[in-house]
């Protein structure tokens, strides 16, 4: 089982779609109510959607390596990034954007920024909020729905950097428990 000294874990639990054993914290149960919404109410299929995917972020010389909650596919391509954490969704909408774009060499055209409790979702293509609450998450009907060329724009190498960047310094430097100054000079310095 993981040690993670920043959340209490209660024990352990079965992970909904994969079946393996994860330590139970506030934050596991409301990935799980998420996943259980996916398959339940949205008629995803368990194979639709992949979890706890690696994506390595970079500014300049620095790197990261962050998890993405849900990725689910609109037939051969990802059609929705849905990313989990507590608090504020106002504040996760850039970064989870940014790595929208990071993650394949195309846009994600649906991202779900969600506290487990709220959701909002967000147009990949034009960063606007289209709807908002758990219930308004796309299901799998709406989301084949974007099979077109235009639904999945190519990611240039520009806008990837920068997607990158942003990435970085809201999800590692931005999301650092260290003294706040120290962060802030980090990015300053790079």
């Amino acid at each position: 089982m993981e040690k993670n000294p920043h959340h209490l874990v209660m024990g352990e639990l079965t992970d909904f779609l994969t079946g393996e054993t994860r330590p139970d914290t506030h934050d596991e149960r409301f990935r799980q109510k998420i996943a259980q919404h996916l398959i339940q109410v949205c008629k995803f299929d368990k194979s639709d959607i992949e979890t706890r995917r690696p994506v390595i972020i970079q500014a300049r010389d620095k790197k990261a390596s962050l998890r993405i909650d849900f990725l689910v596919r609109a037939g051969e391509k990802t059609g929705m990034m849905i990313r989990y954490a507590p608090g504020s969704l106002v504040t996760r909408r850039l970064p989870n954007l940014a790595l929208s774009r990071i993650i394949h060499p195309y846009q994600i055209p649906v991202v779900v920024t969600t506290n487990g409790e709220d959701a909002e979702i967000i147009n990949g293509l034009t960063g606007r909020v289209t709807d908002q609450g758990i219930d308004a998450i796309p299901d799998k009907q709406a989301l084949t729905a974007l099979r077109d060329q235009k639904s999945f724009p190519l990611i240039t190498e520009a806008l990837f950097e920068k997607a990158s960047r942003i990435a970085y310094a809201c999800e590692v430097d931005g999301a650092c428990p260290c003294d706040t100054d120290v962060c802030i000079q980090n990015l300053e310095n790079n």
